[in-house]
């Protein structure tokens, strides 16, 4: 276990790579005994100087959630990351590239509660029961830390990723909202068009067999520490197709078919 100063120590190099624009080296490359718990401190710890900087809490976010993501990383359960209030961008907004590093675009869908949802039984149900409504999202996703180390060749570990607030940077909704029990979420699917030219497909059952397990694995994960998901709250349920990487110049559109689409430009 890491000590409380290696952890806030690890906070703000997170926080000075994102601020500075400057990739670090993986954590673990300096702390190789690093645990799970050891990089949800971390992240939880940058996440609290976040918030002491006056951003709130929007949501969450669950990534790993698929078979082939979890096989790569050699884990057997998915993570999870905060939403906080400046990373949510409109549809059809103008980044800057620079803004980001190592950008990179997944599909997904969001879940927007309208009651709590807390507790280790929490079911599928219970998560349709407390959605108000479903919507077609990107998130935008930047690593802090370096994925293969220029000098040493070191390739980062899970925990990194846990670590840097699951490499999340931000979130983008539209489309067509819906009601969840109005369509079969497992079919929900998605075209990625990277200028002009489809880079990914994919269907949502790649979440975990239906993307409100997805929610339902994050109420779970809170419950031994009381901690719940609060109505208002945007739930990213997990990445149906591998991240794109994205640079200026480039033209983002996701056709979420009969949910309408969303578009992204970088400059």
């Amino acid at each position: 276990m890491l000590s409380r100063d290696e952890i806030q120590a690890a906070a703000d190099k997170l926080w000075q790579a994102e601020t500075q624009r400057q990739q670090i080296p993986a954590l673990t490359l300096s702390h190789p005994d690093m645990t799970m718990d050891d990089a949800y401190a971390i992240q939880k710890a940058w996440v609290d100087r976040k918030l002491s900087e006056q951003r709130s809490v929007i949501g969450y976010k669950v990534g790993l959630t698929s078979r082939a993501m979890q096989m790569a990383v050699n884990i057997d359960e998915p993570d999870y990351g905060v939403l906080l209030d400046d990373m949510l961008f409109d549809d059809g907004a103008t980044l800057k590239a620079a803004d980001f590093l190592d950008p990179r675009i997944e599909v997904e869908l969001a879940f927007i509660l309208k009651q709590p949802l807390q507790g280790e039984h929490v079911s599928v149900v219970d998560v349709l029961n407390a959605t108000d409504y479903v919507m077609p999202a990107l998130e935008l996703i930047a690593a802090r830390c370096l994925r293969t180390d220029p000098e040493t060749g070191y390739t980062r570990k899970v925990y990194d990723t846990i670590a840097d607030n699951a490499a999340n940077a931000g979130i983008i909704l539209g489309g067509r909202a819906v009601k969840p029990t109005d369509i079969d979420l497992r079919w929900a699917g998605a075209l990625l068009y990277l200028n002009g030219q489809i880079e990914e497909t994919g269907i949502a059952a790649g979440v975990l067999g239906n993307p409100a397990k997805g929610i339902s694995w994050v109420c779970k994960r809170f419950a031994p520490h009381g901690i719940g998901l609060e109505p208002g709250q945007v739930i990213l349920s997990g990445s149906f197709t591998r991240p794109v990487p994205v640079k200026a110049g480039d033209t983002v559109h996701a056709d979420f078919g009969p949910l309408g689409g969303i578009g992204l430009t970088f400059e």
